[in-house]
């Protein structure tokens, strides 16, 4: 007996990846959960022309392609004059988990980062992150995106400004692989993992 998903029924998805094979298999994975309305684009400019007409609730990113990266249309989301939305949940997909790629993202906006090859559970629970527990966004002179600010309650680890700190660990290893349980603790330090 086969029983149907509907949890994403009502909700729009954008996939913007250059590897036609990732686009199909995030598009069945996202169907399986029930989405209907599941939009392609292979790069972000094709990505944009898109979203003139169609208005995704989440998008989902590759980080790597040409002429408009990953990086550079999340920051034309958040911050273009012209955006469809610029609180839109972004989830990236990247085969890049380097240290400095992962913070290269959240800084620009990113809410969610899902290490590829991407499995559906770890979609899911992205997916499922941004809907159930949406962030509230902040705006500074040089960001505006997700509020990753950890709460004084929920966070037990090192203060944050001490010699072990975050940003320390990224000068010293920018280019060390992070796995998915790190980058997760990175893009929803207070989620209680």
């Amino acid at each position: 007996m086969t029983v149907e998903c509907r949890y994403l029924e009502g909700i729009s998805f954008l996939v913007v990846d250059d590897n036609s094979f990732v686009r199909t298999l995030v598009g069945r994975v996202l169907r399986t959960f029930g989405a209907r309305a599941v939009s392609e684009a292979s790069d972000g400019v094709d990505a944009l022309d898109i979203m003139r007409d169609f208005k995704p609730d989440i998008l989902i990113i590759d980080w790597e392609m040409q002429p408009l990266d990953g990086i550079e249309l999340t920051r034309m989301v958040r911050t273009g004059q012209d955006s469809p939305d610029p609180f839109m949940p972004i989830i990236m997909l990247s085969g890049h988990s380097e240290r400095y790629r992962v913070m290269a993202a959240r800084d620009a906006g990113v809410t969610e980062f899902v290490i590829k090859p991407v499995s559906a559970q770890a979609l899911f629970s992205r997916i499922q992150a941004v809907i159930e527990r949406p962030r509230r966004f902040v705006r500074t002179a040089v960001y505006f995106g997700p509020d990753r600010r950890r709460t004084k309650t929920a966070y037990s680890g090192p203060e944050r400004r001490n010699a072990e700190s975050e940003e320390d660990s990224i000068v010293q290893n920018p280019h060390q692989d992070m796995g998915q349980d790190e980058v997760d603790i990175i893009f929803n330090p207070d989620s209680g993992r």
